[in-house]
């Protein structure tokens, strides 16, 4: 028995000591393993840590890593930007294989920003994104319409319903009022030049809609400061689609389109027009009236048919992925004879090689457009024209190619002079062609370092090339050009060539200190962008190719050019992932200035806080996410600023400015005014922001509030005589201000196997007021800058102005005054300072044409396979001068010409002679907010077909549904603010399919 007990003894004392040096051993191991991507591929500088402990580390470069002192039962955290991050609890073994989802989530949501990318949840500064899946649906041409009422604070106007036609892009407010307000604009790292190209309605026409993966808008200075002198207008980050390895896979989409008119301009009728001539006009004028009833605007509009299609072809050759796509639109106007088609290959590779230290994204874009621009003067000419006359003439000559037009027998041409034409005419006997191209890309190479992991080389080399070149004919039969003897018409050419080039460096180093539970992400480089123009300019022919006299040009070509060389940095600190700051700086040298002011420095600080961490919100169960953002920062404006104009120069006249020596005419060099001192604009904005996320993130959205100020703002001031070689000459010497709120809420009220509903509101706030436009700061003798060009009476006039105290755009006018019944009086205004004169003086400044709020709202629902959804957009407090009823709204424009023309129905209501002073009456200032539906949209996933080799999806969409205003014109979206020649947004109509191999 004792030696049974010594035994259990000495077998207890060796199981005791067993289980304590596995206990031991279990608190002290070292655990390994390897992380991986969704293919398998290792993954470099994946933070490992382990939960509640100052023990960190990252993955090497072949994805493995070794975390010692680990005990069973800790919890092992995985996380890394763009994926979604995973936490793994310890058991008995001590090896680990993680593979990383790519993030899908909002959070976790890669974002690009300026040279390089971050998450969503780690942004600093005042950033939106929207990505494919929710942009804009149905037929786009271009491809900000695609973002139209998406993201807050910003405004996206197209600029009518022309094929190709570009949009007004307002991000946070106009920073200028005589250089550019357009966005600085950069596709997958090369910087657009500003501009357009000869023969395209708009430079971003080539880019192919279908072929954009994502748009990125920075809006503050903490984000856009990284862009230095071109980004007060904020900037816009356009991603395209990249190729994703695996297996062979194809998309093909077509869709078909039917366009029509949505609205015409209310005019007189026929049977109107003749009560008024026949009650009012003289014998004359009654004699000429027609019996015909034609509605001009029937004849120049149509219905139309337009067809959308593109091949995708994507994967990846061993270790290449690849991405090729082909594009193709035929897109006819309602307004005849308008066409647009545009052709487009896009080429993506993006290998890796040395495993996965030399990351390459080779990216071409290329796109041929062939198009034909209608004379868009038969818009107004079908609202003038008279509508007692027939299409065609009655005279069987087949003159003027048999159109009906103004004739006289007293004149050479067989035409009354300096009348409106047969607006049929003006279209089918005008031959626009163009035939320009375009081609965007760049090559990027990022390596990682060997010896030296957290260490980056970011090398970018792009290009941006456009030639731009057509003709327009107008056949020597037209009344628009003719000459007796067949001697008329047009035959000119023109061309353009623009050859952008850009070439960025830098270096980035990102490393976690896990001991000081701090990240430090730190990049600094080199940019060097050249922008090269070459305008070409030829002499004017007839329709016969024969040279017009005295038409030589003074030169055969001019080749404008620019540079700008910059240095930036940026400094990304994170401490315990709670608390970010971020600090950039940018030193830009331009080309367009000189001295002093050719450099100048632009940096930014912004911080942020995750309140959402800390430790009395990390328990809650309605906070999802809280994160507090504060920036300010300093950008430029160079855009818009001539490339010369700090330098003197002489300039060559043209061949009408001669001067004679005897019996020779010579051309003249003459001076020019210039400006040493001129820089850019300066804008400086200061942000308060904060992110938010209900229910596990199935309510989020942003506030932000935010002020903008620019200083050195450009505008024409006076010169003392003999100082320069003009009277005035741009300076720098305004300011202004923007201030405003954003906020935007995304939702997801119902989420489930098979329904799903989300819907996204946003709405801004902006206030913008000039503060200063003269050398004396706020000089009261100054009356400001004119604006809102108008059409009528003789020579036209102004509508708004720019003046210290209100906003950009706002109305300048008479205050009208209107009788016991509310009807205006003619040429009756408050006589304001009441001196008994109506001049200039009494001018009084009224509403702007920018507005005060915008809104978007956008909604989808899914159930099973059926989806729908819509997009709305409202402006409010905008107000449009309706420039139509001003010039068009009175019994003079009938009967005061040569010829009779049609007028506006508002005629009817005023009942105005005509005079040059209701012009300027605030009576034709109207209220144009508005509501419209952008879009409303149906899809069907039909499923797998041809023996599951393919999935279907079908489509169906309405563009432009219904709009509500109480704007009396054709539409109550004209950015100017000023109504007048308008081409219509037509309403479409979509079918489509979609096709996945």
């Amino acid at each position: 028995m004792m030696k049974l007990k010594k035994r259990l003894g000495r077998y207890g004392l060796v199981i005791l000591l067993l289980l304590v040096n596995q206990l031991i051993f279990a608190q002290a191991r070292t655990v390994t393993g390897k992380v991986t991507d969704g293919t398998g591929n290792p993954l470099a500088g994946v933070t490992v840590a382990v939960k509640g402990k100052q023990n960190a580390t990252t993955t090497a470069t072949d994805g493995g890593f070794s975390l010692s002192n680990i005990n069973t039962g800790d919890v092992v955290v995985f996380s890394s930007v763009g994926y979604n991050t995973i936490e793994q609890t310890v058991g008995a073994g001590s090896s680990l294989s993680i593979a990383l989802v790519t993030a899908a989530g909002n959070l976790n949501e890669v974002v690009v920003v300026g040279y390089g990318s971050t998450r969503k949840r780690d942004l600093t500064g005042s950033v939106a994104t929207v990505s494919s899946k929710d942009f804009q649906k149905g037929q786009i041409s271009t491809p900000e319409q695609m973002i139209a009422g998406k993201l807050p604070g910003v405004s996206v106007i197209s600029n009518g319903g022309q094929p190709g036609s570009g949009s007004t892009i307002r991000i946070r407010g106009g920073s200028s009022i005589r250089a550019s307000n357009d966005p600085l604009i950069v596709i997958d790292g090369v910087p657009l030049a500003a501009g357009g190209i000869s023969g395209a309605g708009n430079p971003l026409s080539f880019i192919n809609p279908n072929d954009i993966e994502s748009f990125t808008v920075l809006k503050d200075a903490s984000a856009a400061a990284i862009y230095g002198t071109r980004a007060s207008n904020g900037v816009i980050l356009i991603t395209t689609k990249k190729g994703t390895g695996g297996k062979l896979r194809m998309n093909f989409s077509t869709s078909v389109s039917a366009s029509t008119v949505a609205n015409k301009v209310d005019v007189l009728s026929a049977d109107e027009f003749r009560e008024i001539v026949n009650a009012k006009g003289t014998l004359a004028q009654r004699a000429m009236l027609g019996t015909a009833n034609t509605d001009w605007q029937d004849e120049i509009y149509q219905t139309v048919l337009a067809t959308d299609n593109n091949l995708t072809i994507s994967g990846g050759l061993k270790k290449l992925p690849y991405r090729v796509s082909f594009g193709y639109t035929n897109q006819n106007g309602v307004l005849r004879t308008d066409n647009l088609q545009r052709t487009s290959i896009v080429l993506a590779l993006n290998p890796s090689f040395f495993n996965n230290h030399l990351k390459v994204d080779l990216n071409i874009k290329g796109s041929a457009q062939q198009t034909r621009f209608a004379n868009t003067g038969a818009i107004g000419g079908a609202i003038s024209f008279d509508p007692t006359q027939p299409v065609y003439s009655e005279e069987y000559d087949n003159r003027f190619g048999g159109y009906y037009e103004w004739r006289s027998a007293a004149t050479a041409t067989g035409l009354v002079n300096l009348v409106g034409r047969n607006p049929l005419g003006l279209l089918n006997q005008t031959v626009n062609r163009s035939n320009p191209y375009r081609s965007i890309g760049n090559l990027q190479l990022d390596y990682k370092f060997h010896f030296l992991p957290e260490l980056r080389a970011n090398l970018n080399m792009g290009y941006d090339v456009s030639e731009g070149r057509g003709t327009t004919f107008v056949s020597d039969s037209a009344a628009s050009a003719y000459a007796p003897g067949g001697v008329g018409g047009e035959n000119n050419k023109y061309r353009q060539q623009r050859t952008n080039t850009v070439f960025d460096f830098y270096l980035n180093y990102n490393k976690l200190f896990s001991k000081i539970k701090s990240r430090v992400d730190v990049t600094a480089g080199y940019s060097y962008n050249n922008f090269l123009a070459t305008n070409y300019f030829y002499a004017s022919y007839n329709a016969q190719g024969v040279k017009y006299p005295n038409s030589d040009p003074a030169f055969a070509f001019d080749k404008p050019e620019n540079t700008l060389v910059s240095f930036f940095g940026r400094l990304n600190y994170t401490y315990n992932d709670k608390y970010l700051l971020t600090a950039t700086l940018r030193r830009d040298g331009s080309s367009r200035f000189a001295g002093d002011n050719k450099w100048g420095m632009f940096p930014s600080v912004a911080f942020a806080w995750k309140v959402m961490d800390e430790k009395f919100l990390t328990t809650s169960k309605v906070f999802s996410d809280l994160k507090l953002r504060i920036g300010y920062g300093v950008t430029g404006q160079q855009d818009g600023i001539n490339n010369y104009d700090f330098l003197s120069f002489y300039g060559l006249s043209s061949p009408n400015a001669t001067y004679q020596f005897g019996n020779e005419y010579y051309q003249m060099y003459r001076p020019g005014a210039y400006n040493p001192n001129i820089k850019w604009e300066e804008t400086t904005t200061a942000n308060i922001g904060l992110d938010y996320g209900f229910y596990n993130n199935r309510i989020t959205g942003s506030i932000d509030v935010y002020h903008k100020k620019t200083t050195d703002l450009l505008n024409s001031i006076p010169q003392p005589a003999g100082t320069n070689f003009s009277a005035f000459f741009i300076a720098n010497v305004g300011s202004m201000e923007n201030k405003g709120v954003e906020f935007n809420i995304n939702t997801e009220p119902v989420k489930s196997s098979t329904w799903n509903w989300d819907a996204g509101f946003n709405v801004t706030f902006n206030k913008n007021e000039i503060t200063n436009l003269t050398v004396v700061p706020k000089d009261a003798t100054y009356r400001g800058i004119q604006a809102g060009g108008i059409a009528g009476g003789i020579g036209g006039g102004f509508s708004q102005i720019q003046q210290v105290g209100y906003s950009r755009n706002t109305f300048n006018l008479y205050q009208q005054v209107y009788d016991k019944d509310g009807k205006p009086l003619e040429n009756v205004f408050v006589d304001v300072n009441e001196d008994g004169i109506i001049n200039q003086d009494d001018l009084t400044k009224t509403k702007s044409a920018v507005p005060d709020l915008f809104m978007g709202f956008s909604t989808n629902v899914s159930y099973k396979r059926f989806s729908a959804g819509f997009v709305l957009r409202s402006s409010i407090g905008n107000y449009v001068y309706n420039n139509v009823y001003s010039n068009a709204g009175n019994q003079l424009q009938i009967l005061g010409n040569y010829v009779l023309y049609n007028a506006s129905a508002n005629y009817l209501e005023t009942k105005f002679n005509g005079n040059s002073n209701n012009l300027l009456s605030d009576y034709y200032i109207q209220n144009a907010s508005f509501l419209r539906m952008d879009n409303l949209t149906f899809g069907y996933d039909a499923g797998s077909i041809l023996r599951k080799k393919a999935t279907l999806r079908l489509n169906a969409s309405v563009q432009n549904v219904f709009v509500l205003t109480k704007y009396k014109g054709l539409d109550p979206e004209v950015s100017s603010g000023v109504d007048n020649n308008l081409y219509p947004r037509p309403r479409i109509f979509t079918l489509g399919l979609n096709l996945n191999f």
